[in-house]
């Protein structure tokens, strides 16, 4: 993190410093370039402008970790690459003072860490991400959203890294685009759209432990299996865009880290600008 991210994640997750708050009368010694000029020219006298400090930024991260996300080499299956994310926005987040914290979920809430700050804090944050075992291996994403939606009372940002191979969490996924600064990392790997041409094979559900037979050199296997994810991936990308949540997608055979400062920058740029 500091020999990767240090400049690039600048005041990533913390407000942008000062936030208008009213006008009064210019008084002797007042900083000129403070000046209201639209109000002063009205003609009842110089007026500038003032100023409240943004308060800390609230930092959560909610990460999928089910059944469907253990595919892709060792150590570079999607749920690694998930909780190497969180483990590092987590950590840059707490560096920059802002409160951090963090649900695993499945199709049940597997952990949860009270928003804190503090090197404790990214530790705990860290060691739990790595140490845990989930008790289950389903998904359900809408069960996670309103869990999030009802926890959260104070407008946050919030990181969400996950497949996204689940049905019916749109409505919830917009309700957190709405009340949250959300931030989608869609993680993918690239055994969902090339599958190896090996001919009838059974095929196990991680989820559901149920196995099918298919033939996996077919043109019509195939096509689906690449139809399919595509359509996933252009659907959460376009619902992201249309409810105001940033859209990142990431593969687990390559570099994340160019990716997520690209998208930050973005971030950071978009925001200044109003």
């Amino acid at each position: 993190m500091n020999s990767q991210m240090q400049g690039d994640y600048n005041s990533i997750f913390k407000g942008s410093g000062l936030e208008y708050d009213d006008v009064r009368s210019y008084q002797y010694g007042d900083d000129v370039r403070a000046i209201d000029w639209n109000v002063t020219a009205k003609g009842h006298g110089t007026f500038i402008k003032t100023f409240k400090e943004e308060k800390e930024q609230n930092v959560f991260f909610i990460l999928d970790v089910s059944a469907s996300q253990e595919i892709g080499t060792k150590g570079k299956q999607k749920i690694d690459i998930g909780k190497e994310i969180c483990a590092l926005l987590a950590m840059s987040a707490i560096k920059e003072g802002s409160q951090s914290g963090l649900i695993c979920f499945s199709d049940e809430k597997e952990k949860y860490i009270k928003p804190g700050k503090g090197i404790k804090q990214s530790y705990q944050i860290v060691s739990n991400i790595f140490d845990l075992v989930p008790s289950s291996k389903g998904t359900n994403l809408a069960k996670a959203f309103r869990y999030t939606l009802n926890l959260l009372k104070r407008k946050s940002i919030i990181v969400l890294v996950s497949d996204f191979i689940d049905e019916n969490y749109e409505h919830d996924l917009k309700g957190l685009a709405k009340s949250h600064d959300l931030v989608v990392i869609h993680l993918s790997d690239v055994r969902e759209t090339k599958f190896p041409r090996l001919g009838i094979i059974p095929l196990e559900d991680k989820e559901s432990n149920k196995t099918l037979w298919m033939n996996t050199s077919s043109a019509g296997f195939r096509k689906m299996v690449d139809n399919t994810y595509k359509n996933n991936q252009s659907k959460l990308e376009t619902l992201c865009l249309r409810n105001g949540a940033n859209y990142l997608n990431v593969s687990t055979d390559e570099d994340y880290v160019p990716k997520l400062i690209k998208m930050f920058r973005v971030r950071n740029k978009m925001r200044k600008s109003g």
